[in-house]
């Protein structure tokens, strides 16, 4: 019998022990003996809860019991998780973990460890929740070579852009909803600033190009900035705005990136709307492919999590899932190095002035605009470039174009 730890009974926590016995006999089958959860740690208490027997407060008793053999954490951060997770694996106990901002600071630590005491630490809820990501990248890396990989990570952002879009909704408002609805946290800064976006490209990042991607390493902006007018300038140009997160390999090195971009009509990102997530991963072999469904929700990232502990418990040691740790972190491209064409709204200026800095630019316009504003996409620029010519102009917003190729 294979026994189980739980390392925390929030949403996904709660989510995952009711998935568990909902289908133990078709996860018993699966793994082809039996199983149970022995322990489930947290500080609170649950006395209505039907596992109140297995509920405990001290996670020595878990990292020292010989009988439990695969452990999932899904308490969240880094301060105690980080050290229940290491323990755990040092201990020889596969771990499995939904945790984006454990596993895109400490993953390569973590991974190594698990490769030294052959067991596994499998981490597929991290990035999209229920959407399987993580195992078929690791899959298509045996056989194929990964060019380039872009989406929508998060649902928060890409609801209260939707709204901002398609109903001229301002996001103080839209948010307000998002959080009514369920879909934003009380205090949402991790989904519009960009972090955890952010964290999610890094463990895609690491895992694609094999050496570890440090979110203090990433250029990422979020969507506090975007105005119902700048939504209005886009669909007038052919497009959307969408928080991308996006990383592809250049010259052997990293560019990486998360921002807010305007993304043309043709795109396949751009008619992923509301809580929906799409990864967008472009290869050698199969060209591109589209991942999509929904990124986080108790049942989503549940079930996510229940197939992680099932092929711990089925794979033994694992050592295809690795990349490694490197210092100075200087294979990740600055992004004042990285090239896009921008769009960029200003006020007191005109096209003459515009083209004497830029050259030649392609002129947006909405409806209403307000007196002496100005719009337009720039040709292709970097980072540096940019800012460097608008030092003396009054910009208003600037968003990079989402390049198909």
């Amino acid at each position: 019998m294979s026994k189980i730890a739980i390392l925390g009974f929030g949403t996904v926590g709660s989510g995952t022990v009711e998935v568990f016995y909902k289908n133990k006999a078709k996860a018993e089958k699966s793994t082809g003996g039996e199983l149970e959860i022995k322990y489930i740690l947290d500080l609170r208490d649950f006395p209505e809860s039907p596992y109140t027997d297995k509920f405990i407060k001290d996670f020595e008793v878990i990292v020292n019991d010989p009988e439990v053999t695969v452990v999932a954490e899904l308490i969240g951060g880094n301060t105690f998780a980080y050290d229940f997770v290491k323990r755990s694996l040092e201990a020889g106990k596969s771990v499995v973990t939904s945790n984006k901002e454990l596993v895109a600071t400490k993953g390569a630590e973590l991974l190594k460890i698990a490769k030294e005491k052959n067991v596994n630490f499998f981490f597929e809820a991290s990035v999209g929740g229920g959407i399987p990501i993580i195992r078929p990248l690791q899959l298509c890396l045996m056989s194929d070579e990964i060019i380039s990989v872009a989406g929508i990570l998060n649902g928060t952002t890409n609801y209260i852009l939707t709204k901002m879009f398609k109903e001229g909704a301002e996001y103080k408002d839209v948010l307000a909803k998002a959080q009514e609805l369920g879909y934003a946290e009380r205090n949402p800064e991790a989904d519009v600033s960009g972090d955890d976006s952010c964290r999610k490209i890094c463990i895609l990042a690491s895992l694609v190009f094999g050496k570890h991607v440090y979110p203090e390493d990433v250029y990422t902006a979020g969507i506090k900035s975007i105005t119902k007018e700048d939504a209005e300038y886009a669909e007038n140009w052919g497009g959307v705005i969408k928080l991308i997160a996006s990383t592809r390999k250049v010259n052997q090195r990293t560019e990486i990136i998360v921002s807010p971009f305007f993304v043309p009509d043709e795109s396949q990102l751009s008619g992923v709307d509301d809580v929906y997530n799409a990864i967008l991963v472009k290869s050698e072999a199969a060209g591109e492919v589209v991942f999509y469904g929904k990124g986080a929700g108790k049942y989503p990232s549940a079930s996510a999590v229940l197939a992680d502990i099932l092929n711990a418990v089925k794979a033994g040691g694992n050592k295809n899932l690795i990349w490694e740790e490197e210092h100075p972190t200087d294979y990740i491209i600055d992004y004042k190095e990285q090239k896009h064409k921008f769009y960029l709204r200003s006020v007191r200026t005109d096209s003459i002035r515009i083209e004497k800095i830029f050259g030649h630019v392609e002129t947006l316009t909405r409806s209403n605009m307000f007196e002496k504003e100005f719009a337009f996409i720039t040709e292709e620029i970097s980072f540096g470039e940019l800012e460097e010519k608008i030092s003396e102009l009054n910009i208003i917003n600037i968003i990079p174009v989402f390049d198909l190729n």
